[in-house]
């Protein structure tokens, strides 16, 4: 492969990693074309929209940074095969959910869109290129799109690199232009090694050298996969301790603050709260899960199988403890959902804890309104549809969105904060008391709200690991 500067760059992919990582690589590097491929003719339309309040990705800051480049050097297209051939890089950032089907169901990374992605790549291309994993991969999968792109790219060389995302939803700008690392995985061979110097030059632009980390890319892929998951396990750690302060008069906050205190430790992701949620942690375990057992790593399968059991009796225990505070029945009660998003700053539910809790007090009859700051009532329906545990007529019976937040808490039962959205802190709790039937609850799944002042209101307050 020749040695060249990178000039056209194709994503790939236009969901929540491609979108927001090409238009910051973009932002950085003008001199280089940045064009982001996707065959949903939607989401390619809403990211080329005028009005950058309706992007499809909603992070802050993100509009800032599409306003700066679209149109100079950063597009979106649905040109798939014409930007393939014309870049030198290709970024693959598909979704890789895990398997619902087969060998695996449950656990494995159903590949299949990485697959048809690098057999597009292999037959749109006339020139050598960079291919570049951006989604969450299992370990070894590098070998997979390495295998078909050697055996169907028709003499065209391909040099394959691994290079993780570590963003976090509500702070993803934020991540990638002031990131802790920056990792990418390559081959030990001198094309292996230009390859991974073309995109080391590409981050070095706004990246310290000294936070470029190369490696193997096995070792690359891994490491994603290890990252989310001890992150996972800081947060079951102190969710199970959550349930102890209950049971003993500990206060899980003041717990969580003295362990943060320690340097080896540090206060980052020991917030209890209803359960973390997102599209990586529990598939990331999962898949660590599946490989473990793969190799016949019973015991450390199962180490990782608890940290996703814990996250899943936390949501389950949140549930229940409403049903038990509504004297054992919440058939056609309104419980108010404050939050519906996983985490705050995100439009993102996959996999939020507002899905199971709702889902768990739907199975007991009770009524749910929804309000959250940023998504729509179609993903709501949606994600409760997904888990097939009762009818879609059911479910649009039993659940309304609203897009007032005092409406919602009318005339409930209970409210439950879901999500740790700001404005949640600022709203008039008197107000909120007074539409209430009495006696008036809320249930604080994430700790954000002053329970005390609540107290005086009149509320009846639940809170993760308090007594």
């Amino acid at each position: 492969m020749e040695k060249k500067k990178i000039t056209k760059i194709c994503c790939i992919g236009a969901g929540y990693v491609g979108g927001p990582t090409m238009a910051v690589i973009a932002q950085k590097c003008p001199h280089i074309q940045v064009t982001v491929v996707d065959i949903n003719q939607a989401r390619i339309d809403a990211w080329n929209d005028e009005n950058l309040e309706n992007l499809p990705v909603y992070e802050p800051d993100l509009d800032q940074v599409v306003a700066e480049a679209r149109g100079r050097n950063l597009f979106f297209s649905t040109e798939v095969d014409t930007v393939i051939k014309e870049a030198e890089m290709v970024f693959i950032s598909v979704n890789t959910p895990t398997k619902t089907y087969g060998e695996g169901k449950g656990q494995a990374a159903d590949l299949k869109w990485i697959e048809l992605c690098a057999r597009q790549i292999a037959a749109a291309s006339d020139s050598d290129k960079i291919v570049v994993e951006k989604s969450t991969l299992p370990v070894r999968t590098a070998e997979a799109v390495k295998d078909i792109l050697r055996n169907t790219g028709g003499g065209v060389k391909f040099q394959i690199l691994s290079n993780p995302e570590f963003l976090a939803e509500g702070t993803a700008v934020e991540d990638l232009q002031q990131a802790d690392r920056v990792l990418i995985g390559g081959e030990n061979s001198p094309e292996g090694k230009e390859a991974i110097q073309a995109l080391v030059d590409i981050y070095a632009h706004w990246i310290p050298r000294e936070k470029i980390l190369t490696t193997n890319v096995w070792s690359s892929e891994l490491s994603k996969l290890t990252a989310n998951a001890v992150l996972a396990q800081r947060v079951s750690s102190i969710n199970s301790l959550s349930e102890l302060c209950e049971a003993t008069e500990a206060d899980i906050d003041e717990v969580s603050r003295a362990i943060g205190a320690d340097s080896r430790i540090g206060k980052k992701f020991l917030k209890a709260s209803v359960g973390f949620g997102g599209s990586c942690f529990q598939k990331d375990i999962l898949n660590l899960v599946y490989i473990s057992r793969s190799y016949g790593l019973t015991e450390v399968a199962d180490y990782w199988e608890q940290v996703i059991k814990m996250n899943d009796h936390q949501k389950g225990r949140f549930a229940k403890k409403i049903i038990k505070s509504l004297y054992n029945t919440v058939s056609g009660k309104k419980i108010a959902f404050l939050g519906w998003a996983f985490k705050k700053d995100t439009n993102d539910t996959r996999e939020s804890a507002a899905i199971y809790v709702a889902d768990h007090l739907l199975n007991e009859k009770a009524i749910i309104s929804v309000y959250d700051p940023k998504v729509k009532e179609k993903q709501i329906q949606f994600d409760l549809n997904c888990l097939q545990t009762r009818s879609e007529e059911e479910n649009r019976s039993l659940v309304n969105v609203e897009v007032d937040p005092y409406e919602v808490c009318k005339d409930s039962h209970a409210v439950a904060i879901l999500t740790e959205w700001d404005e949640f802190k600022t709203y008039d709790w008197q107000k909120i008391y007074d539409s209430m039937l009495k006696p008036a609850q809320v249930f604080d799944g994430r700790n954000i709200l002053d329970h005390e002042a609540l107290r005086k209101i009149g509320f009846r307050v639940y809170a993760i690991g308090k007594s």
